[in-house]
């Protein structure tokens, strides 16, 4: 049995696999029982994520982010599914080793790949484990909103298909609103932009969102384009490796008197609040609100998950890394707390 007993940073809980489910040949999901006294930290969005920490005999653990698969309104526990990769430490381990029973260090739900309306229509993509964040939306949609869900879902062969039975499931229970398209790609090679535009054409007043892996997404981005639909309307999940460990509390910028003299003012729109502080320039936007005690949305830290992701309203700020952001995004203001500094002295922003 697979035992963690003392988290390793402030934000980290022990929870409790309640049972592993087989989805596919190469894909298992993982429910979890969290403990009572953090099931309100444990709330979540459709389509965000979890942080797992996974045993490690060469480096102690490394960290892995895997999307929420079960939906906050229909489903009892939270779920991730986890597809193996080739050569993947991770996911295999995961899939090799944990059963019902044993317990594992978790970061709390972070990401903004979800929908602020759900009774909106929504066009949706995904492409083999890139069906996670996406089902739960799908699902949230079906049993909190009134809206139109179409979903086009591409998969190597028959059996890669996660969800299938469920996703059947729901078209019966749903068919006046539920659409699915599959694709596969054994009978239909790899989808281009041209047949995704054509699939997608019907559904151009949708709000569009898509995961899956980089090549199927860059079709997706190009198969929209094609179509007109505003990039307002296209929400992308991206995942990159974590290089560094977000389960240890990191040590606070040591700033000078100096730096306080220098400082920014910044209102932050938070949760429905605002916060007004200042702002040092060597320290980042989410270091600061740590500093003050404020719970801002954060995980890697390293401006590689975006779960800090926020909208500057005024001002400029430099980020030290902001690769995970396309040129779009950047032009709609979207910034990385983790990453951001002050350029200017008077800057809002909201999250």
């Amino acid at each position: 049995m697979t035992t963690v007993d003392v988290p390793h940073g402030s934000r980290s809980v022990i929870v409790t696999v309640a049972e592993v489910i087989a989805e596919t040949a190469d894909a298992c999901s993982l429910e979890f029982e969290i403990p009572e006294e953090h099931r309100e930290r444990f709330r979540y969005k459709p389509g965000q994520f979890l942080t797992l920490r996974v045993p490690s005999e060469r480096t102690g653990s490394v960290a892995r982010c895997y999307s929420l698969a079960s939906s906050p309104h229909t489903d009892d526990k939270p779920k991730v599914t986890v597809k193996r990769t080739v050569d993947g430490y991770g996911s295999n381990w995961l899939c090799d080793n944990l059963k019902a029973g044993d317990r594992i260090e978790v970061l709390p739900p972070s990401g903004h790949f979800s929908p602020k309306d759900l009774d909106a229509d929504l066009l949706l993509f995904g492409a083999g484990s890139g069906i996670t964040p996406v089902i739960s939306i799908l699902k949230s949609a079906l049993d909190q909103g009134s809206g139109k869900v179409v979903l086009i879902y591409a998969n190597r062969d028959q059996d890669s298909v996660i969800f299938a039975a469920e996703l059947r499931e729901l078209a019966a229970e749903y068919p006046d609103r539920l659409t699915i398209v599959h694709w596969i790609e054994a009978v239909q090679g790899l989808p281009t932009a041209t047949q995704l535009a054509t699939l997608a054409a019907p559904f151009t007043a949708y709000n569009a969102f898509m995961c899956g892996p980089g090549p199927f997404m860059d079709a997706v981005h190009d198969a929209l384009a094609k179509l007109d639909i505003p990039r307002a309307r296209v929400h992308a999940e991206v995942f990159n490796s974590l290089a560094g460990d977000p389960f240890t509390d990191a040590a606070p910028v040591e700033l000078s008197a100096e730096d306080e003299a220098d400082a920014a003012t910044v209102a932050v729109q938070l949760d429905g609040e605002t916060h007004t502080l200042k702002w040092p320039r060597r320290q980042t936007l989410v270091d600061l609100m740590l500093a003050k005690g404020i719970d801002v949305p954060y995980s890697c830290n390293e401006g590689e998950c975006g779960s800090c992701a926020a909208t500057l309203l005024k001002g400029t700020v430099d980020m030290d890394n902001d690769e995970i952001l396309d040129p779009a995004d950047i032009a709609d203001g979207i910034i990385l707390g983790c990453q951001a500094h002050p350029t200017a002295d008077d800057i809002e922003i909201e999250f």
